[in-house]
């Protein structure tokens, strides 16, 4: 029997981001260097990237990337699609095999726009018609499953560690001007292709360690709204929180992350009254979105990424910046390891966002 001392059981899960402010579009290589560092932090059940300004050809086109199990739900799924989308590009997402992944599914990828018939028929905004037709095929149609739905970026994952989905997925064949990174220790949930991170939702990512105690109260009042957590993963619905406030009812980031990594009642009590009244509003109106539990997680969307811990900081993240660049990790070394002359670093406080967006002049 082994015995303390003997046996090290890691914190569950690595993340990494790398960022550029002034829009500089960077291989793939850095992140995976970036996450490889941390791979005893993973279990080889997960791994997975997010990429953004990756598809500039394509820039105004949604870039849908699916799984299939077989081509009878590949065919399924496309006629909703054409229902919903003019398609100009149709194709299987470039890979390398290699013997650490295996077991891969049909992986396509579309380009494409809503169709305006049918965006004026469902008098639906853009976004919200992309999103009607995502849920519609992760729920309905067997064996798919779309797990990205951005303009100009994209979700890789499989079950492996993450360094070989990086290469499985060819990712130094991509340039973009924000990554970020999963390595999963799944604790309660089988790795399969669809449960590794990043979770999407248009241009939205994350990438998350901890384990939510608040899942069922958060996944209930999200789904009074439409949003179906097919998934039943904490990632998942932390995604989804994060679309309804920040683009359905328009908080600000700050603010977004006020609700989900609220203070304690009696911090909010001793705050100045104007304080006071901020922090009780947001408890009150969305109670049932505060997330408990430890986490750190790194949301990526278009033009920016955001680091935040729980409100007790039970999670590690480290932050640093070298002239234009950004990089933020679950470890110190994820970061020195591709770049060891920092300008500043520093660890983000509990409840407190680490907001970084593209400078005014960033051209992409």
């Amino acid at each position: 029997m082994l015995k303390e001392g003997q046996i090290r059981i890691p914190s569950g899960c690595a993340i990494s981001g790398i960022f550029s402010r002034n829009g500089r579009r960077l291989g793939g290589e850095k992140i995976i260097e970036s996450i490889e560092t941390m791979r005893v932090r993973s279990n080889g059940l997960g791994g997975g990237f997010a990429a953004y300004g990756i598809y500039p050809e394509h820039k105004d086109c949604y870039a849908l990337h699916v799984f299939y199990d077989n081509e009878t739900a590949k065919e399924e799924a496309e006629k909703l699609l054409l229902k919903y989308f003019e398609i100009s590009v149709s194709e299987k997402i470039p890979t390398r095999p290699i013997p650490q992944i295996t077991d891969a599914p049909i992986i396509w990828r579309y380009f494409a726009v809503p169709a305006p018939h049918f965006l004026q028929d469902k008098e639906l905004e853009e976004k919200e018609l992309v999103v009607e037709c995502v849920f519609k095929i992760n729920a309905d149609i067997a064996g798919a499953y779309v797990f990205s739905c951005g303009k100009n970026m994209g979700v890789f994952k499989a079950v492996g560690y993450p360094e070989d989905v990086g290469r499985y997925y060819r990712l130094e064949e991509y340039e973009g001007y924000s990554w970020t990174a999963h390595g999963r220790y799944p604790t309660n949930t089988p790795g399969w292709w669809g449960g590794a991170h990043p979770f999407a939702l248009l241009d939205y990512t994350i990438v998350h360690n901890g384990e939510i105690s608040s899942y069922d109260a958060n996944r209930r009042f999200i789904e009074m709204y439409g949003y179906k957590c097919a998934l039943l993963t904490d990632t998942e619905v932390i995604t989804y929180m994060i679309d309804f406030l920040h683009r359905r009812k328009q908080l600000t980031l700050p603010e977004v992350a006020d609700v989900i990594a609220a203070p304690f009642w009696e911090e909010i009590d001793r705050m100045p009254e104007d304080r006071r009244r901020y922090y009780t509003y947001l408890r009150n109106i969305f109670s049932d979105l505060l997330i408990t539990g430890p986490f750190s997680i790194l949301l990526g969307f278009e033009g920016g990424i955001m680091a935040l811990n729980d409100r007790l900081k039970l999670r590690s993240l480290v932050a640093a910046e070298k002239d234009d660049m950004v990089y933020i990790a679950s470890e110190e070394c994820a970061i020195r390891a591709i770049e060891p002359n920092l300008d500043h670093i520093f660890a983000p406080k509990y409840g407190e966002p680490v907001i970084y967006t593209l400078n005014k002049e960033a051209q992409l």
